[in-house]
């Protein structure tokens, strides 16, 4: 009679040894990779170079930087727009370098080693 069936994962704890010692070191990578990203700084720039705005990598405005120009009494919506613009796209920049870090130490796969979950 054939052997069939047994004890699922018989013959993998070195596997799965493996398998724990590398989540630990992806997670202890991304954890660097986290604070590096943290300690960084984002700026862009909208109206020409009229308004600027650096965020950093905790998402916080550290900056904000007006051209004499832009601040027209008359037209503060467009100077909020402005403003708007430049902080959405230094937070686009952010999160641009935070994925592709992220997706770095994955291989580009979401979950655990490419698990889907």
């Amino acid at each position: 009679m054939a052997k069939r069936g047994g004890y699922p994962g018989m013959g993998m704890p070195g596997n799965m040894n493996n398998l724990m010692k590398q989540a630990q070191r992806m997670q202890r990578q991304m954890e660097e990779s986290q604070k590096e990203l943290e300690t960084k700084e984002y700026t862009a720039a909208a109206g020409g170079g009229a308004v600027e705005v650096t965020v950093s990598g905790k998402k916080e405005i550290t900056k904000v930087k007006l051209s004499e120009e832009v601040v027209d009494p008359d037209d503060i919506e467009m100077l909020e727009d402005l403003i708007m613009a430049a902080t959405n796209q230094a937070l686009r920049q952010m999160e641009e370098e935070s994925a592709a870090a992220m997706s770095k130490l994955t291989g580009g796969f979401g979950g655990l080693g490419g698990m889907p979950f």
